[in-house]
């Protein structure tokens, strides 16, 4: 087999995709270390940081510390603009470091607000450290070797670029499945920014207007949690695994930015970006970032002194064996699950299992007086991973039956979640022209262009199944996707992460969770994840109508569940419900159900398209794509 796919690999020898050698790396290496400026903006002991609440709260938790009893705050940050501001906000008050974690990178409004700010602090003193997923990072290479030789405080690593590149070809995309196809599906999926030591951002965002609620056609209902004290320091040491790591390589080492250095004898020519040149959004929101009564007053009043763990995996989870132990992270999410007595309340935007969590679920469903639990996830009209809502739509009968779940599934207009719709910018004249980058200075800013760049269509294997494309409504308005991974354990329990419960965090990526035990903080997340399941937010999953043949109807969408093609039965098992109005939304067992909950299709508010089809198509046919989504 493998013979047959060396045409494939010298057609990417020929393309011109081979990497440099070693003396040529070496040789841009030094050109961009000679153009590297060392100058300083500051000569103070604290770098000229400005006043932040939230480095602030470190320092609150690191005094009241001790060694037999450390101090950890911890706050939930629901919104995206609360997000970015907050981040913005710890950035400038930073004083020795900073380091930035992130499965995505986007060259976009986010993307160059955060660059200039991690600039500016490099500028003023702060060793900064940022690490990229490489299948995920800017795709500008010429801003790349730019950032390659920004100051001798600042420096990036891509990880596990499988060609030696920073940027991945379509058909490298291709060779690196057929070739590679284990280490290719391996990504750092693990998300954090850590200043000083003492205080942090960790949760499901990256770094992209999607998730700050910039886009006006697609944005991510998220969670983040801010984290002050000592075991930010268990986060950092996480962080250097990962900045070691062999597959951790350097800017100047991968070959398509070195080349850029090496035809232009260096980096571009390209000066801070100027203040005229930002956006107005990013204006506003730089302005809002040094306003240090409302930073308090959204971040800092609400947290809470909690028992507190960071779990994160390391790159050696990626180096074990396939089928091995698969990580910290998973383990520690099953020993808390397994461990439920009366309920766990998930949210996942990716309702697929792995064979073990089907097993633990089946089990804890079959105790004497099983725990309740309720899912929150993503419906085919709010999802942007089309094939792996079809594994979830194929199994729903599963999922309700044998493993107990309650299932709700978001709308993609929901009422009252926390996306603030106005910052989407949606209905404003957008400029179609793209902005001259050299105009802009180093970090100009990036041409406004629609596009989907969701996880789910970057991780190997889906961007072509899904095409990175959203499901065709019936209905119009920004759109709202699930993308936060959180749970409540016995209303006690709080988990916050980018650990989404399915196979590829179990087996593929790295992932990391805040764990905290706090009754009241476990409350606010509860809420905040019920919110989401109301009736006007979410669809309800539950068994269709009954009738005379009900009963046949499942025992052939088991039959044809299991297996793994040709799942063509027409009838499934479960549908989705919209709550009557004037009704109180009872669960399916109650008797009054039928009456206060009407059935809407499998597929509400998605316009009978190809996207339906493939949906189909998929259900019957791709339950061998289970294990990588």
């Amino acid at each position: 087999m493998r013979n047959l796919l060396w045409p494939l690999f010298l057609a990417l020898l020929l393309c011109g995709c081979a990497s440099i050698g070693s003396k040529q790396l070496d040789h841009a290496a030094a050109l961009a270390a000679v153009a590297r400026s060392t100058a300083l903006d500051c000569d103070l002991p604290n770098a000229c940081a400005q006043p932040s609440p939230l480095r602030a709260l470190g320092d609150r938790a690191r005094a009241e510390s001790t060694a037999e009893k450390p101090v950890n705050y911890v706050q939930i940050v629901e919104g995206g603009q609360d997000s970015l501001l907050g981040r913005i906000n710890l950035i400038r008050g930073a004083r020795s470091s900073i380091d930035l974690q992130t499965f995505i990178y986007a060259d976009d409004d986010s993307g160059y607000l955060f660059l200039n700010e991690l600039v500016a602090a490099a500028r003023r003193g702060v060793k900064v450290r940022l690490l990229v997923d490489q299948l995920n990072a800017p795709g500008d290479i010429g801003l790349l070797a730019g950032l390659a030789a920004a100051h001798a405080n600042f420096e990036m690593r891509l990880y596990n670029p499988t060609f030696g590149r920073a940027r991945t070809s379509a058909l490298q995309y291709v060779a690196g499945i057929v070739l590679h196809f284990r280490r290719f599906n391996q990504r750092m999926h693990s998300k954090m920014l850590a200043v000083d030591g003492v205080v942090a951002f960790t949760g499901g965002r990256n770094i992209e207007d999607d998730y700050f609620d910039w886009s006006p056609v697609y944005d991510f209902r998220d969670r983040d949690a801010v984290l002050a004290g000592p075991e930010v320091g268990r986060m950092e040491r996480v962080f250097e695994a990962f900045w070691n790591s062999e597959r951790s390589v350097p800017l100047v080492r991968l070959a398509d930015v070195a080349g850029d250095l090496l035809a232009n004898n260096g980096p571009p020519p390209r000066m801070p970006l100027a203040q005229e040149h930002r956006s107005p959004r990013v204006l506003a929101l730089s302005e809002a970032a040094s306003d240090q009564a409302d930073i308090a007053k959204r971040l800092v009043a609400g947290a809470r002194a909690v028992d507190v763990q960071f779990i994160g995996d390391g790159p050696r989870k990626q180096t074990q064996p396939a089928g091995d132990n698969p990580g910290r992270t998973t383990n520690g999410l099953r020993e808390l699950v397994e461990g439920a007595r009366n309920s766990v309340l998930l949210q996942t935007p990716y309702l697929v299992l792995s064979k073990d969590a089907r097993k633990m679920f089946r089990a804890m469903h079959q105790r004497h007086d099983p725990p309740k639990v309720t899912v929150s996830t993503n419906s085919l009209a709010s999802t942007d991973a089309i094939p792996v809502y079809a594994l979830s739509f194929k199994y729903k009968r599963r999922y309700l039956h044998e493993l107990g779940f309650g299932i709700f599934e978001l709308k993609p207009h929901p009422l009252d979640v926390p996306v603030d719709l106005d910052a989407t910018g949606a209905g404003e004249q957008a400029p179609t022209a793209p902005i001259d980058a050299e105009a802009n200075g180093f970090f100009g800013s990036a041409p406004d262009r629609p596009r989907l760049r969701s996880e789910a269509s970057r991780f190997p294997g889906l961007g072509s199944a899904s095409g990175g494309k959203l499901a065709r409504l019936s209905t119009h308005g920004v759109r709202v996707g699930l993308h936060a991974k959180s749970m409540v354990i016995d209303g006690n329990i709080g988990i916050i992460g980018s650990h989404n419960f399915d196979p590829r965090s179990d087996r593929y990526n790295t992932e990391s969770v805040l764990v905290f035990r706090d009754t009241e903080l476990a409350q606010r997340l509860q809420a905040a994840i019920l919110r989401d399941t109301a009736p006007e937010n979410s669809w309800l999953i539950a068994r269709r109508p009954r009738s005379a043949v009900s009963h046949f109807n499942g025992q052939m969408t088991q039959l044809f569940e299991n297996l793994p093609l040709f799942d063509l039965w027409p009838f499934r098992y479960a549908t989705s419900y919209a709550l009557n109005e004037g009704c109180d939304p009872v669960p399916p067992e109650d008797p009054r159900f039928q009456a206060c909950w009407s059935p809407v299709g499998d597929f509400p508010e998605v316009d009978i398209s190809f996207k339906v089809f493939a949906t189909r198509v998929l259900t019957a046919f791709g339950a061998g794509l289970a294990p990588i989504l």
